[in-house]
């Protein structure tokens, strides 16, 4: 049997980069996308973000990849945050994301990154981050 596991951080955006992730709903939906998640057999480790974007911390294994694991996390949670209505708003997720592979030694240090993300874009915006953490990435598109 082979032994995989490759750590991911991924980032993705609202649509139009819309803020539709308020303080109200953020935790529920993130609840919402690690429990359904673990359902599909993908290990979400950490989940967190800002109104207008998710950062997650995904362990594949062998029979996963990146393509197939979020369009299956996003395309599930926003039919989920239409379905039970808590804005009045039309939450739908951007088409492309960012990922990136992450070395073992560096996941402690990748989950605090995500679990200040409020206090992270007190001081910077979305566009400097992903410029940041992915440079030459090109902006999402709707």
């Amino acid at each position: 049997m082979s032994y995989v596991k490759l750590w991911i951080h991924a980032v993705w955006t609202t649509k139009y980069k819309k803020p539709l992730l308020n303080r109200e709903i953020r935790n529920d939906v993130f609840r919402h996308i690690k429990n359904e998640a673990y359902k599909k057999g993908i290990h979400v480790d950490f989940i967190n973000g800002h109104v207008d974007h998710v950062h997650c911390l995904i362990s594949l294994n062998a029979n996963q990849c990146v393509a197939d694991v979020l369009e299956q996390i996003k395309g599930e949670s926003s039919h989920w945050v239409n379905k039970m209505e808590f804005i009045k708003e039309k939450v739908g997720w951007q088409k492309k994301y960012y990922a990136a592979s992450i070395s073992r030694s560096h996941v402690e240090r990748v989950r605090d990154y995500i679990r200040n993300q409020e206090a992270h874009h007190t001081r910077q915006s979305l566009e400097d981050e992903i410029d940041e953490l992915f440079p030459g990435a090109p902006s999402p598109q709707p």
